[in-house]
């Protein structure tokens, strides 16, 4: 019965295509078999119920899943190779894009990579004059609620890659996208240090919880 119950979302998916797909049926395609009590269907409708999302299934710590009837060592593999692969795509669809032109591949890439982070981290994406990708990196990591972050040390690498422009970015790990007074005082601080050297400081984006707040849209750079 399990084995006919785990064909079905394939089934669909040749007829109906990978879309249609709940994410039940796409969670149970990678698990493959449910536990003693669920077959791979329920077994999937249960993990989801329990973390309450996807997102918060595959960013689990390793010992919550573990404990978790049904899922051993290779289940737990299999969950968080979904995010890696996730998060490498991500990553390349980020490298091929005008980030001005396509604003939702830097929302997916900054979600992939700051959304679940359990310490704040401040991340730099470094643009050339066409606003291509030429770099990103974590440049700064901080504790549960901040980050301190040195202007001189962006600007320093931005020279360094020869960017003509940046893209700021960092996560609130209590999910709250809202940004505080002191991520507004550390972005004025970041535009007129780079304004000097004529480097353009696009947007900072705060990543939460399913929710991410643009400077740019809000008219505060």
């Amino acid at each position: 019965m399990e084995w006919i119950e785990q064909q079905l979302p394939r089934e669909k998916m040749q007829v109906d295509g990978i879309e249609s797909l709940t994410d039940v049926e796409l969670l149970a395609i990678f698990l493959r078999t449910g536990n003693q009590r669920r077959d791979v269907l329920s077994f999937a409708r249960y993990l989801l119920d329990y973390f309450g999302s996807l997102s918060n299934l595959l960013s689990a710590p390793e010992l919550e899943l573990l404990r978790m009837e049904g899922i051993g060592i290779a289940k737990y593999a299999q969950l968080k190779g979904i995010a890696e692969l996730a998060r490498r795509y991500f990553n390349v669809q980020l490298l091929m894009e005008n980030l001005l032109e396509s604003p939702d591949a830097t929302r997916d890439f900054l979600n992939s990579e700051l959304a679940y982070e359990e310490r704040e981290i401040f991340m730099v994406i470094f643009l050339d004059s066409h606003n291509r990708v030429k770099k990103h990196c974590r440049m700064f990591t901080g504790t549960l609620s901040h980050v301190e972050v040195h202007p001189r040390e962006i600007v320093r690498e931005a020279i360094k890659v020869n960017a003509a422009g940046l893209i700021l970015a960092h996560n609130h790990p209590s999910g709250n996208a809202e940004p505080s007074k002191a991520d507004r005082i550390i972005t004025d601080r970041v535009v007129k240090c780079c304004n000097f050297m004529d480097i353009s400081v696009l947007d900072h984006l705060v990543v939460g919880r399913g929710n991410i707040v643009s400077f740019a849209e809000r008219g505060w750079i």
